[in-house]
C-alpha cells in the first residue's frame, strides 16, 4: 500500500513535469508569435532589450555597460548571466539564430524550479501536501507561465527569493530544535545553525544578484531569527553571519562598482532615477523615463553623480509636496494591487479575466488561510511579508502587477493552506497536525 509520503513524491513529479511542460509550449508559443505576428524580438520591450545586451556582452567579452556614455553600474549581472548562458547553449548546439528560443526554454527550467522551491518551504513551514499543492498553483498560474519565458528578471529573482526564504526557515527550524536538546547535544548542533546561517545570508546574495529590492532582507531576516530564537546569543550570532555571508557574496559586485566609478556600490546606481520616476511633478504612477534622456545629466556628470541628483530632486519633491507625494503613493498601490497588467498590450477581456479571476481566488484563499493557520504566525510572516514589503517599496517607487509577482509565489503557500483547510472542513475531519508545527508555532 503506497504510504503518504510516497503519494506526495508523486504527486511532485507530476506537478513539475506540468509545470515544465506548460512552460515549454508557451515558450514555443510565445516565440511564434514573436516572430511571424508582432515581427518583434520582445513582448514587454525596455527592460528585455538592456537585459539581452548585456548578455550578449558578456559573451562577446565587452565592457558590462548600456548606452553612450556608458551606464556601468545600471543592472544586476545575476540575470544578464543567465540569458548568456542560454544564448551559449544555442551557440554550442550551432543554433545561434535560434538564441531566443533556446534562452525562453532555460527560462522555462528556471520556472519550473521555483515551482519545486515553493515546494520545499511549503513542505518546511506546514507539510508536504501543502507544499505540493503550492507548487501545483505555482504550475498553473498565468501570470507566473506568461513571465517565466520572458526575457524579464521576476521570476529568476522569484528563485532567489524562495530559496532564500527556505533556508531562513531552515535556519529557524534547526535554532528552535535546539531548545529540546541536552547541552552536549546543542554545542554539537552549532555547525547546522552555521551551515544554514551561512545559507541564508548566501540565498539573499543571489536573490540580490538578480534584482536589488531584496536587500533589506538581510536585516530583517537577521531581526526576526533574533526574536524567535530561544537561545538569544545563538540567535544573535545567526543573524550576523546571514548579514556578513550577503554582504560577502556581494562583495565581488561592489569591489568592481569601486573600480569602474571610484565608490563603493553594493547594488546599482539606478536607484535615483527610479526613485525620481516615482516621485516628481509630472508623475504618474507608472514608468515614464523619458526624462533620463531629455535631460541628459549624463553629458555633464559621472553616473554616480547623476544617481546622487536624481535622489536629491525626489526627496526634495516629497519635502515641497507632501500632499502629492501620498496621493502617488495610493495610485502606485492601486497600480500594484491591480488583478490585471495595467499596460494597454494586456487589456484585451480574454486576457485580463483569467488573471483577474486568478488573482481574486488567490487572495480569498491567502486570506483564509492566514486566519485558518494564524498560530502559525512564523510561517505566516515568512510567506505573506515579501508581498506585503514589496507593496511598501512600491509606494515609493512607481507601482505595477511586475512587482508583485516574485512575492505571489510565497503567498501560494497559503493560499494553498486555504484551499486545504475547506477540503478538510468539507470532509469534517478537522485539521491535521503539521509537520511544521514544533518550530513554526
Amino acid at each position: 500500500m503506497e504510504t503518504r509520503s510516497e503519494s506526495c513524491r508523486r504527486a511532485l513529479f507530476a506537478v513539475l513535469a506540468l509545470a515544465f511542460v506548460v512552460r515549454i509550449v508557451a515558450a514555443i508559443g510565445l516565440q511564434h508569435v514573436l516572430d511571424n505576428v508582432l515581427h518583434r524580438p520582445f513582448l514587454i520591450e525596455g527592460d528585455a532589450n538592456g537585459y539581452w545586451t548585456l548578455a550578449e556582452g558578456i559573451l562577446e567579452g565587452r565592457d558590462y555597460a548600456l548606452y553612450d556614455p556608458p551606464r556601468r553600474v545600471l543592472r544586476m549581472p545575476g540575470f544578464p548571466l543567465l540569458l548568456a548562458a542560454g544564448q551559449k547553449i544555442a551557440d554550442v548546439a550551432g543554433i545561434s539564430r535560434h538564441r531566443p528560443l533556446v534562452t525562453r526554454l532555460l527560462l522555462a527550467v528556471v520556472g519550473t524550479a521555483a515551482c519545486g522551491a515553493v515546494y520545499l518551504l511549503g513542505r518546511t513551514l506546514f507539510d508536504a501536501r501543502t507544499g505540493v499543492l503550492a507548487a501545483g498553483l505555482c504550475a498553473v498560474s498565468p501570470a507566473f507561465v506568461l513571465f517565466s519565458v520572458q526575457e524579464l528578471s521576476e521570476t529568476a529573482f522569484a528563485l532567489g527569493l524562495v530559496l532564500s526564504l527556505w533556508c531562513l526557515a531552515r535556519l529557524i527550524q534547526t535554532l528552535r530544535g535546539e531548545s529540546a536538546s541536552t547541552s552536549a547535544e546543542s554545542r554539537s548542533d552549532m555547525w547546522p545553525v552555521v551551515g544554514w546561517s551561512l545559507a541564508t545570508g548566501m540565498a539573499i546574495a543571489g536573490a540580490n544578484y538578480k534584482r536589488p529590492s531584496w536587500m533589506l532582507a538581510g536585516p530583517a531576516f537577521a531581526v526576526l531569527i533574533a526574536i524567535v530564537s530561544p537561545r538569544k546569543l545563538r540567535g544573535l550570532l545567526a543573524g550576523m553571519l546571514v548579514l556578513g555571508s550577503m554582504f560577502l557574496c556581494l562583495t565581488p559586485w561592489a569591489w568592481r562598482n569601486e573600480r569602474v566609478t571610484g565608490h563603493w556600490v553594493w547594488t546599482t546606481l539606478w536607484v535615483g532615477a527610479s526613485l525620481y520616476d516615482g516621485l516628481h511633478p509630472q508623475a504618474t504612477g507608472d514608468s515614464d523615463m523619458r526624462f533620463f534622456d531629455q535631460e541628459n545629466l549624463m553629458a555633464t556628470m559621472t553616473e554616480f553623480e547623476v544617481d546622487r541628483e536624481y535622489r536629491r530632486r525626489a526627496n526634495e519633491f516629497i519635502r515641497q509636496n507632501p500632499g502629492r507625494a501620498l496621493q502617488l503613493g495610493v495610485i502606485k498601490q492601486l497600480r500594484y494591487w491591480n488583478p490585471v497588467p495595467n499596460a494597454a498590450q494586456f487589456s484585451s477581456w480574454w486576457m485580463q479575466l483569467p488573471l483577474a479571476v486568478w488573482f481574486g481566488a488567490m487572495i480569498a484563499s491567502a486570506a483564509f488561510g492566514s486566519w485558518e493557520f494564524q498560530g502559525k504566525w512564523i510561517a505566516l510572516v515568512i510567506c505573506v511579508a515579501p508581498i506585503l514589503y514589496f507593496a511598501a517599496v512600491h509606494s515609493v517607487f512607481v507601482g505595477s502587477l511586475r512587482y508583485r509577482l516574485p512575492a505571489e509565489y510565497p503567498l501560494l503557500i497559503v493560499s494553498a493552506a486555504g484551499f486545504l483547510a475547506v477540503w478538510r472542513r468539507r470532509r469534517q475531519n478537522g485539521l491535521p497536525e503539521m509537520s511544521g508545527k514544533t518550530y513554526f508555532p
